[in-house]
């Protein structure tokens, strides 16, 4: 899994007929400081996430597709969560 933040989303009205009704958000990978990392995803929206919010990610075709509840889906990238907070630790002292 992996952060990231919502922020943008797509309309495409001609889709594999798994996507069908399937809301579709672009998405920007978070480091653990919120800084961008790497090239935004194109995601399943899974949770009902809106633009701006900090989501949970999965990668990995199987898990994305299971995400949208439909067998042999073809999804990359799926929005399985929504952040309400994350907590560091504070670095360890020498």
């Amino acid at each position: 899994m992996q952060i990231g933040r919502v922020i943008g989303t797509l309309v495409s009205t001609q889709k594999h007929r798994a996507l069908v009704g399937a809301k579709l958000l672009l998405v920007q990978p978070l480091a653990a400081d919120d800084a961008p990392r790497g090239a935004p995803l194109l995601a399943i929206d899974s949770v009902g996430a809106g633009v701006s919010e900090r989501v949970l990610l999965v990668l990995e075709g199987r898990a994305a597709g299971e995400a949208l509840r439909k067998k042999a889906a073809p999804v990359d990238a799926a929005v399985i969560g929504i952040v309400d907070r994350v907590d560091l630790a504070p670095p360890a002292a020498d």
